[in-house]
Order: structure tokens, then sequence, then C-alpha cells
């Protein structure tokens, strides 16, 4: 659930061989898992952590360390047909990685999957950090609001196609109206036409004699009808120009009112903001070198006081030699030996040196967040800038195009009134012809043919008209038959934009339910004394982003303790014991491995440093987490390895 993880759609095989060379305190190993429960048992500095850290390497994650006195390590996974595996080379002080491990991205379950003691989600519970802002970490929230917005105007197009549509259907009734009355006129013109071909028959009795007169008069009449015909086709064309003039200069209004309101330009402040955003990007990746980085020396020096036999080859029993011995025989005091210089550190001198990089480390979180927030804002600005500047651009250009074809119809009408001009000083011709033409004898008979002549004549034009309304009847009819496809679109994009819209409130959600009805099952299966309730309480708060406040999600952790009279009241967590602070971290991560669907793509679970929890919780927690993962690989001290009821496959030698 927007994550950038990369899936596997296959289930897991059934086993896996992991194959390990120098990372941690491994010198060399090959270890074999089965799907299920596969505990690491044995005491401290028997490379339980490292072997941890070797499954996580080749699984993708860069936080495995280097063993100390070698350039290059590597972890092999071979995963049914498939084998993974990563190389871990010091170049110029540093850690790089490279290979084709399991997941190209491994950054959830870096979060919520591989939960050493290091772990960020363990860890942010333990400090009080912003739990929201870790489980949101891996949702893109900048591509769903692109996609918000691409969504957003796909939606105001179909709304402005729909609308043209309920204009053309608005169209309609008139439209028919006036079909209807050219039908009922051109009916009755020819009603009339018929009476006057009869009167002219009637009229026309010495045809014989006035056959060469009639023949050059019924020219001269078929040229005159021909000529007003042509006549009218002009002056409808002059009409429907002077009402595309019409149109176009409201157009032209329209786009001049937009331009004015729209901002053209904004390249000096676009170049600017992008200057702004390459340096904040900048600012941005530093940091999340010196974070890693940083992650790195704290995990360092968190093994080195776990297990400080990793970084000398591993158990005490596999080294001879009375240097060994005295650099091992450390483990058990309040020292720690150097390995690079030979001596001896206070334990609680790295204990403060890790509370200080600690502190260093989520003051870089801190500033982390700040510039992600500033990028936001910036990279928003930038948007609307290019939005309003594309949309200045295609104003201008449209309005050139008006202005084009206004012109052009302005030409065309010019040319139309000289040949109505024309045609006007032709038929004024033609009629006194006819009227020379005409004599007393024949005047009834002219006069007949006149009037055949007109009624044909409208006949004609009612005609050319009726066809024009049928022509845009049969037009808005065929763009009303895309009205039903149009509004399906648009429920879908709608649906599609309340679920973007409400995406990341239904993770936010998710996470909620997620944490708080595991953390009450665990808690009343483990019977922790006077704990009633672990719980997180989704709020909303207004910040200020910029110039501008938002209001965002807060995730608040909230403790609910009793009284040995049975009184509730509420607690912080800084008052819990070390223990429940732990399976409350162990929890939040379980809830962005479920909420995230890491279970989907990361095959493994691996958890580690549980020994602040007793022996009996740990078999809980674990039973517990154990429907929830493929492969679930547990570094456990001997006493809490045997705590676990059922059979699983334990590993002693590494």
């Amino acid at each position: 659930m927007g994550t950038s993880q990369h899936a596997k759609e296959q289930s897991p095989p059934e086993q896996a061989t992991l194959s390990v060379r120098n990372i941690g305190g491994i010198d060399e190993t090959e270890v074999s898992f089965e799907q299920g429960v596969t505990v690491l048992s044995g005491r401290n500095a028997t490379n339980r952590t490292s072997l941890l850290q070797g499954i996580m390497a080749a699984l993708g994650s860069d936080q495995a360390s280097l063993k100390a006195d070698s350039k290059e390590g590597q972890a092999v996974l071979e995963f049914g047909e498939e084998t993974y595996q990563q190389t871990l080379h010091r170049r110029n002080g540093t850690i790089v990685t490279e290979g084709d491990p399991y997941l190209d991205n491994p950054e959830v379950a870096d979060l919520f999957a591989f939960l050493l003691e290091s772990n960020e989600a363990r860890q942010a519970v333990a400090r009080g950090d912003d739990l929201r802002d870790l489980i949101m970490r891996p949702v893109d929230t900048d591509a769903i609001k692109a996609e918000i917005q691409q969504l957003e105007q796909r939606k105001t197009q179909i709304d402005n196609e729909l609308d043209e549509l309920d204009n053309l259907e608005n169209q309609l009734p008139d439209l028919e109206a006036k079909r209807t009355r050219l039908i009922d006129e051109i009916d009755e013109l020819r009603d009339e036409l018929e009476t006057a071909e009869e009167e002219l028959e009637a009229a026309n009795t010495d045809v014989e004699t006035r056959r060469e007169e009639q023949s050059e008069l019924e020219e001269k009449f078929d040229e005159l009808r021909d000529t007003r015909s042509e006549l009218e086709r002009v002056r409808n064309r002059i009409e429907t120009e002077r009402e595309s003039i019409e149109a176009l200069e409201d157009e032209r209004d329209d786009v001049e009112a937009n331009l004015e309101e729209l901002q053209a330009g904004g390249e000096a402040n676009l170049g600017r903001l992008e200057a702004e955003i390459d340096t904040l990007q900048a600012e941005k990746d530093e940091l999340n070198e010196e974070i890693s980085q940083l992650q790195r020396t704290i995990q360092f020096n968190e093994q080195l006081l776990e297990d400080p036999g990793e970084f000398f080859g591993g158990e005490a029993d596999n080294n001879d030699g009375p240097v060994t011995d005295q650099l091992l025989s450390d483990a058990d005091s309040e020292t720690v030996t150097c390995w690079t210089c030979g001596s001896s550190v206070a334990t609680d001198q790295i204990e403060s040196t890790i509370e200080q990089l600690q502190s260093v480390y989520e003051d870089r979180l801190n500033e982390r967040s700040e510039i992600n927030d500033e990028l936001e804002e910036k990279r928003a600005t930038r948007n609307e800038i290019e939005e309003n500047r594309s949309e200045y651009q295609r104003a201008n250009r449209r309005l050139e195009s008006i202005g084009d074809e206004i012109e052009r119809r302005r030409d065309r009408i010019a040319d139309l009134t000289d040949d109505r001009e024309a045609f006007t000083k032709e038929i004024t011709e033609l009629e006194s012809e006819i009227d020379d033409l005409e004599t007393d004898d024949s005047e009834d008979i002219l006069e007949q043919h006149r009037e055949v002549n007109q009624r044909e004549f409208e006949i004609e034009r009612k005609e050319s008209k009726h066809d024009d309304v049928e022509d845009k009847i049969a037009s808005i009819e065929e763009r009303l038959d895309d009205r039903e496809g149009l509004q399906d679109r648009r429920e879908k994009t709608t649906e599609e934009l309340a679920d973007l819209r409400t995406r990341i409130d239904q993770i936010e959600d998710s996470a909620v339910e997620e944490f708080n009805e595991h953390m009450e099952s665990l808690l009343e299966i483990l019977e922790y004394s006077n704990l009633e309730r672990i719980w997180i309480d989704q709020t909303t708060r207004d910040v200020r982003e910029g110039r501008r406040k938002v209001t965002k999600s807060s995730f608040d952790l909230k403790i609910v303790r009793s009284t040995e009279e049975g009184a509730a009241y509420e607690d912080s967590i800084n008052h819990l014991s070390e223990s429940e602070r732990e399976v409350t971290g162990l929890v939040f991560a379980l809830a962005g491995y479920l909420v995230h669907d890491v279970y989907e793509t990361v095959p493994f679970m691996l958890l580690d440093s549980l020994e602040a929890i007793d022996s009996e919780r740990i078999a809980t927690v674990v039973e517990y987490f154990e429907s929830y993962a493929p492969y679930l690989t547990v570094a456990l001290l001997e006493e809490d390895a045997q705590a676990l009821e059922e059979e699983h496959e334990t590993i002693t030698t590494i």
C-alpha cells in the first residue's frame, strides 16, 4: 500500500540457503532456513546478530556491517531456483554495496521487517518520536498529489463536455419546433404553387401564338429565379459569417479577460525556485548520507557493547593464544578493547557516545523533515507558476488565432458583399428585360409565371433551411449519444479522486487500527502488572509550512495504568519498563509491516535484542509474530530459546 517495494509475484519457497562472508563478526558460513520460525540460539558474541545482518544484506539492506579486518564481504541467498546476492566494499572510509539483491528498494523492510535493536521503528517508540511521520515515510505523497491534480483536470474537462451537451440538448426543442414550422410552410407553399400552376395553365389558352414570346420570357424568369436564389444564398452566407464573427469577438473578450487574471512570465521566480529546490535536494541527499552513516556507527557501537567477540573473528574457542584470550576476556568486564589500537575503553564511555550520536541522529531526522516540508512547498509553487505560464501562453495563442479567424471572415464578407451587389444588379437588369417583353395581352400569363417562380424560389429557400435544421438536430443527437460514456468516465474519475484523496487517511487509519488491535491482544496475553492499555490516539493539529497553515495528522501514544485499588490513571512512555517499551516498539513495527503489506514482498522478518523481555513473554511474542511472516528468524539467548514451547528449527553454530 503506497510503497515502492519490488514485489515478488510467486509465493516464497519452502527452504532458503544463506551464505555469508566477512559480515559483522563472521568469517564465512552457510545456513539453511525452513519456512516458519528459526531460532538462532547461543550466548553473546556468537555472531547471531551478524547472521541477521547477512540476511538483511542478501535481501538488499545497506545497514549490514563489514567485518572490521576485511575490505570486502558478501551475502548470497538461494531462494528456490533464484539466487540473490549483495557485496559490501570498504572505500574511502565508508561501506558501499553492489549486486543483485532480493529487493530493489529496502526502505520498507529496514523499517518494519528487520527488527534489530537499532531498528528505527523500535527506537522511535522508545524515544517518543513522531510515529505518524515514520509510518507514512514509504508513501509517495508527491506522486499521489500529482495524480490527484491530473484527475481533477480530467474531471473538469469531462464536466465541460457534459455542460456543452446540456446546452446542445436545450437547443433541441427550438430546433424541432423550427423544423415543424418549416415543414408546414413548405407544405403550404407547395399548395400555393400547385394553385398557381393551375391558374397559369388555365390562362395560357393561346400557347401556339405566344410560344416564342413565352419561351423567351420563361428563360428570363428561370434566370431571374436562379439569380434570386443565388442572391439569397449569398445573403445567408453573409449572415452566417457575421454571426461567427460575433461569437469569435465574444470569445476574444473572454480570453482577454482571462489574460488579465493570469500573470505572464515568471521565469525569474521560476529560475530562483529551481535553484532553491536543487539546493534543498542536495542538502537532503547529504543528510540522507549522514543519517545512514550515523545509523551504521550507532549500530556498530551497540554491537561492540553486546557482542565484542564479533569483531575478533567469532567465538573465543575458535581462537588460540594469549592475545585473543586477553581481548575476549573484556566481554564480561566494564571495558571494551579497541580492535585498532588495543587500548581499553570504558563501556559507559561508549554508551555516552551512543547517546550523543542518537541525539545528533534525531537532530538530522528533524532537519530532513523540515527540508522535506520546504521542498514540498517550493515544488507546489513551481508547479503553480509553470501551469500559470502555460495557460497564459495558450491564451495568447488562442487570442492570436481568434484575430486571424476574424480577419479571414471579414475578408470573406467583403467578397460576398461584392457578389451580393453583382447579383442585385443582375436581378434589376433581368426585371427590366422582362418588363420590356411584357405586353397587355400577356400580362395575366406573365403575372402567373411570376407567381409560380416566386413560389418555387420560396420552396427552395425553405427546403434549404429545413435541411440545415435537420443537420443540426442530427449532429446534436449524435453528440448526445456520447453522454452516457462521458457520465461513466466522470463517475469513474470521481471514484478514483475520492480514493486518492482518502488514501493517506486510509493508511493512517489502518496503521492506528493495526497497532491498537495487536497491542490490546498482546497485552492481554502478556499480563503486565497494572498496565491496562496502550494505544495510539490519532489527532490533528495546525502547523505552519512557510507562509501557509496546514492541518496534519499526529499519532499520540497513550498509556493507562491502574492502582492496587483498581483506579485507572494515564501514564507516559517514559515510565514504561524496558520490557514494556520493547514490546510496544515491536508491535508498532508489526503495524507498519501489515499496513504496507510488507509480507507480500519481503519473505523474512528478523527479531533481535529481546533480552529486556523475560523468557516466557519472549516465547509469547515469537508465537504471536509467527503467523505474519513466511520466515521468522529470531536471535535468542540459550535460556530464552528453551522457553519456546513449540518445536522450531534451531541454529546453535554459526
